[in-house]
């Protein structure tokens, strides 16, 4: 017979591995306050993509531009917010509060990772190096359209809220793809 003890660590395992889950989706999708970074980190990457590979299509060299854009932004983003709200509070900030502004902005950086392997994957030969472009923007789509959905629910809104934000996060990386497209042509 099972003891109550002999049970409680694999409860506590599988609790363990949903809030691992949990937070590697918060992590990657975004959650709360940082929905507004991953949005922009997105739309980053989708326009470092698109004016990168008008000018440089090696997949190296393209992912190096996404991954040094999403670096530089998130590094600007720390200083412009560590600035505001040292003035805000009218006092210094302290490590612990340039932590918590870090963890919120790091949507800009993590919103590359996924786009970049894709590109690597190119560079690497295994799929086509315009594929892995084209994939790592419908990366970028995808983001946008889970991030308008995750908007909704967080504003509970419902079914055409939903759609509008979908829509309106997914016009945005549309413009970003006529750029891509024009500037090919």
């Amino acid at each position: 017979m099972m003891k109550h003890y002999d049970r409680q660590p694999v409860s506590n395992e599988l609790e363990g591995k949903q809030a691992l889950s949990g937070a590697l989706l918060d992590v990657f999708l975004g959650a709360g306050g940082s929905i507004a970074s991953t949005v922009y980190g997105t739309i980053v990457v989708m326009a470092t993509l698109t004016v990168g590979s008008a000018s440089e299509p090696d997949p190296w060299k393209l992912a190096g531009l996404v991954a040094g854009a999403a670096l530089v932004l998130w590094i600007a983003h720390l200083y412009a917010h560590g600035l505001s709200e040292s003035m805000a509070q009218r006092h210094r900030l302290r490590w612990a509060e340039l932590v918590n502004i870090a963890r919120r902005e790091l949507g800009i950086v993590l919103a590359a990772v996924a786009p970049i392997a894709t590109l690597l994957l190119g560079a690497l030969g295994l799929i086509h190096e315009d594929l892995a472009v084209w994939l790592a923007l419908g990366i970028g789509f995808a983001t946008l359209a889970l991030e308008g959905v995750r908007y909704a629910r967080l504003e509970s809104l419902g079914r055409a809220g939903t759609l509008v934000a979908i829509a309106l996060n997914l016009a945005v990386g549309s413009l970003v793809v006529a750029l891509k497209v024009t500037l090919a042509h």
